[in-house]
């Protein structure tokens, strides 16, 4: 089984989306046993930890960045673990690094050089597009975002569904929009972000979640981190059965990508568990598996310095991210 996403895309299924019911205390009672019924200690946290390192998309998503902080961003990007405590763990050779950087596109020139300059421009450039976050813009100029990025050297892009149309259970239109947005992609993987805050309820965030697979998504995105709500197990739950029911459909492999609040090396762990749990090792990878933050790294090292030493690291011992 190939460990990237493969997904063409397919003709819109109105009938599909007619027959989803979600059962709501179904998934809360479920979700409520990630984290729970399985624990991972010791050396085996460890290097769960580390894999979750891998699954990092590093961001950035501020209206004050700069050079100094995208230079920063991306040099963690490629040394995101102190090299003495990957040694200690025998996994200085292990070539860690996070899965991505993500950043804003006006960024993306700069980070694709800055990587370049710290010997790790294997690590792809994620751009935020399509009028991040709100999507309220005209579709013309969300896909010429879309190009610019592209041409600037992103490999990847998160788009943003206009949550309005899912609202209004405009499927059809919402369908072409992403038709459009893949195509203007070109070569990057696109990432679709529901804004699950924003969609009202599970129902709305399996249909959402179908249509955009049905356009062509190579991964589906919670949130943009900035709605009130943003990634939950009960959503990523409700996000993960219908990947996994579209693979079972259609034999197309789609990623999954939770991001917002998730900024504890726990938080990651029980992440890393659901995706274990509900759709299979194969997914276990920064191919078809990540992880948007900003201050998760921080405590992951945090708690793999603990791991290593015996105690915790005061806040000027770990590189800022």
């Amino acid at each position: 089984m190939s460990d990237v996403p493969h997904n063409p895309g397919m003709a819109l299924d109105l009938a599909w989306l007619e027959q989803v019911r979600v059962n709501l205390p179904a998934v809360k009672r479920r979700a409520e046993t990630f984290g729970t019924r399985r624990t991972v200690k010791q050396q085996w946290q460890a290097a769960w930890l580390l894999k979750a390192v891998t699954c990092i998309d590093l961001t950035t998503l501020s209206g004050d960045d700069t050079d100094a902080n995208t230079s920063r961003l991306c040099l963690k990007a490629a040394r995101p673990i102190r090299k003495d405590l990957l040694e200690a763990m025998d996994m200085a050779d292990a070539g860690i690094t996070t899965g991505a950087v993500c950043v804003y596109p006006s960024r993306v020139k700069e980070c694709v050089q800055f990587l370049k300059r710290y010997k790790a421009d294997h690590i792809p450039v994620a751009a935020v597009a399509t009028g991040f976050p709100s999507g309220q813009f005209p579709l013309s100029t969300r896909l010429q975002e879309i190009k610019m990025a592209v041409e600037a050297g992103a490999r990847e892009i998160d788009i943003v569904i206009n949550r309005t149309l899912a609202l209004e259970h405009k499927w059809e239109e919402m369908f072409n929009e992403v038709v459009a947005m893949k195509a203007a992609c070109g070569s990057a993987h696109m990432k679709s972000i529901l804004a699950i805050g924003e969609l009202g309820s599970m129902n709305n965030v399996y249909k959402a979640s179908l249509v955009c697979m049905m356009a062509g998504s190579d991964f589906i995105k919670t949130s943009t981190g900035k709605e009130g709500v943003n990634a939950t197990l009960a959503v990523g739950l409700v996000m993960c059965r219908a990947i996994r029911e579209y693979h079972e459909k259609t034999g197309f492999r789609v990623g999954f990508k939770p991001a917002g609040g998730i900024r504890t090396a726990k938080d990651a762990t029980t992440w890393l568990i659901l995706i274990k749990e509900e759709l299979g090792d194969s997914w276990l990878n920064n191919n078809m598996f990540r992880i948007g933050a900003s201050s998760l790294l921080t405590d992951i090292e945090r708690q793999l310095f603990h791991w290593v030493t015996g105690r915790y690291a005061a806040a000027h011992e770990l590189a800022l991210a």
